[in-house]
């Protein structure tokens, strides 16, 4: 891009202050600018602008919501979707979806959140525990599993690096798709972009909803497409207990002939901050706790939730259903925050909000799928996320969890653990109790 179609691209949206300190800035900090100018939708910055004070997204009215009916799969019922599940992981058409763009700031890492160490004994990060079960599933059913990792601009260049060193964790290279989520400019009060030094437009990713863009911009698609890939399991980095590829869940999500299936756990309290799906009217959304009334929230008369399961963001898509949306606006949800700012030439901290973030969820696309299918879980299993540096949703207790999951395991294939001995299991070695004894168990040597 040249200086006179910056020009002209920004005074289209209203931002011509942009290039304000154009002639202060050196060779390469011009075409840095000149880079990220380039890189800026005007009908997205104009429908930023438009949203400021009001919000893009319209509120809806919750209080007539229904619970959905969630599956809880037992018998002859999960064998059944075990089967489907199984035929399609074998015949190929099942791939892995990770949102892993965000750094590990907040657990005191500067790194992508996904090369966090986690391993209770190797101190493995969390990517290995993900690359690990999708190799072990591949390995099973004899088939690859593409694995799709959408980075940021911030981390990506590091999360390469980070599968190049320890060889893809026994990945096939070829099967591993990585891309980069998008980025929107901030913007004041006022409508205007804000620059974060003068040479530099504020950037932030723009959700786990800048997903669809990203796979169509990328060529994720067009590759999934080529492949002959069918459903895609959606799971976020955080979690490493997460089971991927679950045969009952992708068949559930088959039989269902779902295009949007959701694995659902009970809420730990009425009040707990999770999204829960309610029906509302004819279709699905996905509703924040902080949209529902305080009697919605409350237990019913005998004792149990209305509304019991929330969303930990665990998905199962269908392929063609990802494309279709991936062709349409999705809304955006804004969020004031301190946002770094050029005053007189020079970089300021604020000490209080100042500009808006824009974001896209994912979950946004739930009322445009024409069948859903939700599925119960237990989040002992499988979900037990690392969100902060202490407390609740720690690496502490993360630990804790995956190794109580693996002490169940063990117990189940008849192996006493004492309470006192590290452990940790190699997901190609064994997912389950079952798998453990046709691998065979050798405490001292192998846990």
């Amino acid at each position: 891009m040249k200086f006179a179609d910056a020009e002209k691209l920004l005074a289209g949206c209203g931002q011509e202050h942009v290039l304000e300190y154009w002639k202060k800035l050196s060779a390469k900090e011009r075409e840095a600018l000149l880079g990220q100018i380039a890189a800026i939708d005007p009908k997205s910055v104009k429908l930023c602008r438009a949203s400021l004070g009001k919000g893009v997204t319209a509120a809806v009215d919750t209080s007539k919501g229904k619970a959905p009916k969630v599956a809880v799969l037992k018998g002859a019922a999960l064998k059944k979707a075990i089967a489907a599940g199984e035929k399609e992981i074998s015949s190929g058409r099942v791939a892995a979806l990770l949102v892993a763009g965000g750094q590990g700031s907040r657990l005191g890492y500067e790194g992508p959140k996904g090369c966090y160490s986690i391993g209770p004994v190797t101190g493995a990060p969390l990517f290995y525990f993900h690359a690990r079960k999708i190799l072990a599933k591949s390995i099973s059913y004899g088939a690859s599993i593409p694995f799709y990792v959408m980075t940021s601009e911030a981390n990506n260049d590091a999360t390469v690096k980070c599968f190049e060193q320890n060889d893809y964790f026994g990945l096939n290279p070829d099967d591993v798709f990585f891309f980069t989520q998008g980025m929107w400019p901030a913007l004041s009060s006022e409508g205007r972009i804000i620059l974060d030094s003068p040479g530099h437009i504020f950037m932030s990713p723009d959700g786990h909803g800048g997903l669809l863009a990203a796979l169509k911009r990328s060529g994720a698609l067009e590759d999934m497409k080529k492949r002959g890939i069918k459903s895609v399991f959606f799971f976020q980095v955080d979690n490493p207990l997460v089971e991927i590829a679950d045969p009952a869940f992708i068949g559930h999500h088959v039989l269902e002939k779902s295009e949007y299936s959701l694995k659902l756990c009970a809420k730990r309290d009425p009040f707990e901050k999770v999204g829960m799906p309610m029906l509302v009217g004819d279709s699905y959304r996905m509703v924040e706790y902080t949209e529902m009334t305080e009697e919605q929230c409350l237990r019913k008369k005998n004792g149990k939730l209305y509304y019991l399961y929330g969303s930990p963001a665990i998905h199962v898509f269908d392929r063609a259903f990802l494309a279709r949306e991936a062709a349409k606006a999705m809304p955006l949800h804004l969020a004031f925050k301190k946002i770094p700012f050029v005053e007189n030439g020079k970089t300021v901290k604020p000490d209080s909000p100042n500009g808006y973030k824009f974001e896209k969820f994912i979950f946004d696309i739930l009322p445009n799928a024409k069948r859903t299918a939700f599925l119960a879980f237990d989040q002992k299993d499988e979900f037990s996320p690392v969100k902060n540096a202490t407390g609740n949703d720690s690496p502490e207790t993360c630990r804790a969890d995956m190794r109580a999951k693996w002490v169940r395991m063990l117990e189940e294939a008849g192996v006493k653990v004492p309470a006192s001995l590290p452990i940790e299991i190699d997901p190609v070695y064994a997912s389950d109790a079952q798998e453990l004894l046709k691998t065979g168990i050798m405490l001292e040597a192998d846990v």
